[in-house]
């Protein structure tokens, strides 16, 4: 999606010293001057999600107004952004009595609209792990401590991505878990490896967190091999200056059970996981 990457410029919405060259570009629009660039677009389109971010839920007039532009050209640019799924439009809320006519319709964030901009939320992740780690009494015992959230959380997570690979089959689980784990944002896809699979996610949404804190990636893989049912190797990883999450899943494998019914594997896979292999 486009938001992503532009929106953020080294982790900073970058919008304002956009606007002059982007004024200019719808007034050579609206003089019947073809647009002289594509990047100017993208840019009026942050703007516009900007607007919305700092005003809340707003109509295109509104929006047209604040940003020196034609409603006609908001409304180019709002359709974009619904298409990309970074707004959505929503009927206008009125208190008292409502007029005659059709409600104003709004534009308002979405999710993942919201999520193009810089929030709190790594680093409120990374306090609250560090805040475990050090009411277990920091050291082996913080670690453990950090690695049984880490494993609590994914349990949950694994629940929700098991129907869909149990209804796969055999040969098509790793695909089926790609597609799990894509719907959950992590933009994961399955391709063919000599003597297996490789399972690629091209986005972590708590890669921050995870270099601190390798026990998340570690829980991760775990599940990766109890869903699959067959060991699994993190080959590397976005936390750790990866373009990409890589986990190698070999065509045959089996997973024992322990009597505390965590999973041993057998290769090296957790104690990997979180760190490219030497």
């Amino acid at each position: 999606m486009w938001i992503a990457g532009e929106l953020r410029n080294n982790g900073v919405v970058k919008y304002a010293s956009e606007a002059p060259n982007e004024r200019a570009a719808e007034a050579a629009a609206r003089s019947g001057t073809p647009a002289s660039a594509p990047e100017e677009q993208h840019g009026t389109r942050n703007r516009v999600a900007r607007s919305i971010l700092d005003h809340g839920p707003s109509t295109a007039a509104e929006l047209a107004l604040r940003l020196e532009l034609t409603q006609a050209a908001v409304r180019r640019h709002l359709d974009t952004l619904v298409a990309d799924g970074v707004v959505e439009p929503r009927e206008k809320r009125v208190y008292g009595a409502r007029g005659r006519g059709r409600p104003a319709k709004v534009f308002a964030l979405t999710d993942c609209g919201r999520d193009a901009f810089d929030q709190a939320y790594d680093k409120l992740a990374v306090d609250a792990l560090r805040w475990i780690e050090q009411s277990a009494g920091g050291g082996e015992a913080g670690r453990a401590a950090v690695a049984a959230f880490a494993r609590a959380r994914l349990a949950a997570q694994a629940e929700e991505y098991r129907g869909a690979v149990e209804a796969a089959a055999p040969g098509s689980r790793t695909e089926a878990l790609a597609g799990a784990l894509s719907a959950d944002g992590y933009a994961a896809t399955a391709r063919s490896a000599p003597v297996g699979e490789q399972l690629c996610q091209h986005h972590c949404p708590v890669a921050h967190a995870a270099e601190r804190y390798p026990q998340l990636c570690e829980a991760e893989t775990e599940v990766f091999s109890q869903l699959l049912g067959t060991h699994v190797q993190r080959l590397a990883t976005i936390a750790h200056g990866d373009g990409v999450c890589t986990t190698f899943v070999p065509k045959t494998g089996k997973v024992e059970k322990t009597d505390t019914s965590t999973t041993k594997t057998t290769t090296a896979s957790a104690s990997t996981a979180g760190r490219n292999p030497e």
